[in-house]
């Protein structure tokens, strides 16, 4: 809009910016508490957005690595985000960032578009970040955590806008 400023997401180099949000299973989860068990993938969606519900399930064959955490954050409610979950067979755990709430963690990493990933390393600086699903973006993220995401069964496209 005129006179407004847009979004910037938070790109590779820059210090990822903190967050608390309620976790999926309860409590509450800070981006302090997420690095304490080393690197992380955050990755945010929306239950209704046709390109997260592709990257859904390479997210979870990311999430098997012990070399990288995946962490979904999802813009839903929990009764939503628990059903697309189920769905799309995710596992890793999931963190909530509300409209109720202002989306503050999307709003933080400057999010125009979903899905979109931030690989943040332990030292909590963003390694890489993505929007929309690009399979060469995973396939490095694979590489990175010693998983092959993509198998020759597997009809992927190159790339998808979020």
């Amino acid at each position: 809009m005129f006179g407004q400023k847009s979004k910037v997401i938070v790109h590779a180099g820059e210090q990822a910016p903190a967050f608390e949000l309620t976790k999926l299973d309860g409590g509450k989860e800070s981006l302090q508490d997420v690095l304490k068990n080393g690197p992380a993938l955050f990755a945010f969606y929306k239950i209704s957005c046709p390109v997260c519900q592709l990257t859904a399930p390479y997210l979870e064959r990311l999430a098997a690595s012990s070399e990288m955490q995946v962490i979904g954050i999802s813009q839903d409610d929990s009764s939503s985000t628990v059903g697309f979950n189920q769905r799309y067979g995710v596992t890793f755990p999931t963190l909530l960032d509300q409209s109720g709430d202002g989306y503050p963690a999307s709003n933080a990493y400057g999010i125009s578009s979903v899905p979109t990933l931030f690989l943040v390393g332990a030292d909590g600086r963003v390694a890489k970040s993505f929007a929309g699903f690009s399979k060469r973006d995973i396939e490095e993220l694979g590489e990175r955590a010693g998983i092959e995401v993509f198998r020759e069964s597997d009809n992927v496209p190159e790339w998808k806008a979020g």
